[in-house]
């Protein structure tokens, strides 16, 4: 691995997007990295503020309009075109989603572990909410605090590194296109390359689950509503 492309997908909620890219830049990073956030047709408005945010803070700005003509969500195209960009350069695809906020040496010690951890394919951190406690989607971890555990559940793509080997072994022009959301795809593949999944309990990031796409909090607040509405509607395929 000879540097990190780290990628942000958005899709408007530039406020909790602009703490997120903050942290990043502020990050305590060692490594050769570029940082680019790919705008998933936010509106009007918020793709200005992006332009805007981009221009300020120096990083690379993407618009998936100039893309491609479907509607959001356009994960595939976003994990297709950064798969591409690092195997070019050789690099780890660390993604950082736009409602977390990662601790200045997150990203470092991160990118060192997955180095030095055998077969690593994917490295996951664990999230927390504001109080510190481990939070959505890694409820199963409660317990396991400040550890480095192999897991064979699925690693959300909170803030997780993708390897230079599982981006070599798996073509994500292979990725489903009728699917929303691939980490479950991408963990399963990962581990029946051969490649392990590690989960990081002592590098913990703040996370304000789906503050991108609020109809996914009625997971917890009207269950029977979200799942009504994925179903008939077509949301969240997984």
């Amino acid at each position: 691995m000879k540097e990190i492309h780290i990628i942000t997908p958005v899709k408007d909620s530039i406020d909790t997007t602009i703490e997120t890219v903050e942290s990043i830049m502020s990050s305590q990073l060692s490594w050769p990295h570029s940082y680019t956030i790919y705008n998933d047709n936010s509106t009007p408005e918020n793709t200005l503020r992006l332009k805007e945010q981009a221009r300020v803070k120096k990083f690379n700005l993407i618009n998936l309009s100039d893309l491609t003509s479907t509607p959001s969500p356009n994960y595939r195209i976003v994990l297709q075109d950064a798969q591409k960009r690092a195997l070019e350069a050789n690099a780890g695809l660390l993604i950082v989603e736009s409602d977390v906020i990662v601790a200045p040496d997150t990203l470092e010690r991160l990118a060192n572990a997955s180095l030095e951890l055998p077969n690593c394919g994917i490295a996951a951190a664990v999230t927390v909410d504001d109080n510190g406690e481990i939070n959505y989607p890694y409820l199963h971890a409660r317990g396991k605090e400040n550890q480095v555990i192999e897991t064979r559940k699925h690693c959300s793509f909170c803030c997780t590194l993708l390897t230079p080997e599982l981006l070599k072994a798996f073509d994500f022009g292979q990725l489903n296109p009728k699917k929303h959301w691939y980490d479950v795809t991408i963990s399963h593949m990962s581990l029946t390359l051969g490649l392990k999944n590690y989960l990081f309990t002592n590098l913990p990031v703040v996370h304000h689950p789906h503050s991108s796409r609020p109809h996914k909090l009625l997971k917890y607040k009207n269950p029977l509503k979200y799942y009504w509405l994925k179903y008939t509607r077509g949301l969240d395929k997984i």
